[in-house]
């Protein structure tokens, strides 16, 4: 998650404008319309992070800007994979992504949120509110759930009735909520002191949390919208959290460690107890990311590794499995599809990664095309385009970038009889 730094000249007053603390970070970025994508392309060699040469091994640098590992690539299999669509609005920069059952929701740094339609990736309407600057977005259910710079949560209901439709249904705090709290000496129903960096849901507990920079973890209950909880969970601000399907909660922050917590319902008003630090070798950790099955866990961090650890068969506990090497500058935002990982990093490139059943990690594609960092991605395994057959080992991927441009990808392995299947692929550039 990238941190909020001073405010920019074109920011809305008194909210703080977000950026991404590198060597040469900027938010400037000369945009032009683009030219069309360039069409299906292979892949070059094949990086991994588990084998090295003997000479790469020898000569190899602390520093993952020239740390490229090699492995063996496969004759008969190529990597496809292709811009379909990129979207310019005048929104500015990016800052959150979330899918869910066929919709795609885009927060920037205006109070518009963008609803687009897969697989033809086409705007079908927009949630409008008062505040500015999205900073995360979570779905589940019926529900939609966005966090403001002006650390508050704001949710919609959907409907599917005929069309798809959105209803805004609650504030979190509500409105005059800590204030009755601070008159009671309770402080749950305090808002955050600082702005929210990230939003998770455990659907099973009926429970949302949310991260801020203020170190804080805050446990909502859906059904009240009622903080039950605060965690003191870092000693440095929180960049990102991820919750597992049984209730395991992790969280990432600038004190280079990733803390999972598990939930404990018989210990009163603070039921959330850490079980395990998880050190990410000294760099900061800004995002984080979770295998549906909960097998493996993926952190970010600003030195651009990926540190990823994975459950042990049999005692079930985190082993830290290695690095992923290959981008330049921090990692800002990471998700998962099956086997496949996507990282988008400041360096404004987008990797993408396959895991094979062994759990080892080789990095399929470099999808390049954005001219400022990338601060959101999201990935799924499903069809995109007008084909008649169903692709269903590829991987769609969508990623929006401090550019202000939001971009749809597709990639796919293929053998080499099979090059060239999604040719019928719409590929477009929209300035509006």
């Amino acid at each position: 998650m990238a941190s909020l730094d001073s405010p920019r000249p074109d920011s809305p007053p008194n909210i703080p404008s977000l950026a991404i603390r590198t060597q040469d970070a900027t938010n400037k970025f000369s945009r032009s319309i683009s030219h069309k994508e360039a069409s299906f392309a292979e892949t070059p060699p094949r990086l991994s992070s588990t084998s090295l040469s003997p000479r790469l091994y020898l000569s190899q640098p602390s520093s993952p800007r020239l740390s490229f590992t090699s492995s063996k690539q496969d004759h008969d299999l190529h990597t496809i994979y292709r811009c379909i669509s990129s979207v310019l609005k005048k929104d500015g920069q990016i800052l959150s992504i979330a899918a869910s059952n066929g919709l795609v929701y885009t927060g920037s740094q205006g109070s518009i949120i963008r609803i687009w339609k897969l697989p033809e990736f086409a705007e079908c309407g927009q949630l409008k509110s008062k505040a500015n600057m999205v900073v995360s977005l979570q779905v589940s259910n019926d529900k939609v759930y966005a966090a403001y710079a002006d650390c508050k949560i704001r949710v919609w209901h959907r409907t599917w009735e005929g069309a798809v439709k959105h209803v805004r249904v609650a504030t979190i705090p509500k409105p005059g909520g800590y204030v009755r709290s601070y008159i009671t000496g309770k402080d749950k129903m305090m808002k955050h002191a600082a702005p929210i960096t990230s939003l998770a849901i455990n659907v099973s507990d009926d429970i949302l949390y949310s991260a801020s920079l203020d170190r804080t973890v805050k446990v909502w209950r859906i059904s009240d919208l009622k903080c039950m909880e605060t965690i003191q969970a870092h000693r440095e601000p929180i960049n990102a959290i991820v919750v597992a399907d049984d209730g395991v909660l992790y969280t990432a922050s600038d004190d280079a460690t990733v803390r999972v917590w598990r939930r404990n319902f018989c210990s009163g008003d603070r039921p959330h107890s850490l079980t395990v630090t998880l050190p990410a070798k000294y760099s900061p950790v800004k995002t984080l990311t979770l295998t549906a099955d909960g097998g493996f866990l993926y952190g970010g961090c600003t030195d651009g590794y990926i540190h990823y650890w994975l459950k042990g068969w049999f005692s079930g506990q985190l082993q830290y499995g290695g690095p992923l090497q290959g981008h330049t500058h921090a990692v800002m935002c990471l998700a998962t599809a099956a086997s496949y990982v996507v990282s988008g990093s400041a360096d404004s490139s987008c990797r993408v990664w396959v895991r094979d059943p062994e759990g080892q990690h080789k990095c399929l594609a470099v999808l390049l095309g954005h001219r400022g960092p990338i601060r959101c991605v999201a990935a799924f395994v499903a069809a995109c385009g007008t084909g008649n057959e169903e692709v269903d080992d590829g991987c769609t991927i969508c990623t929006g970038s401090l550019d202000g441009v939001l971009k749809v990808w597709r990639v796919k392995c293929a053998s080499s009889t099979a090059r060239g299947t999604l040719q019928n692929n719409c590929e477009y550039f929209e300035l509006a």
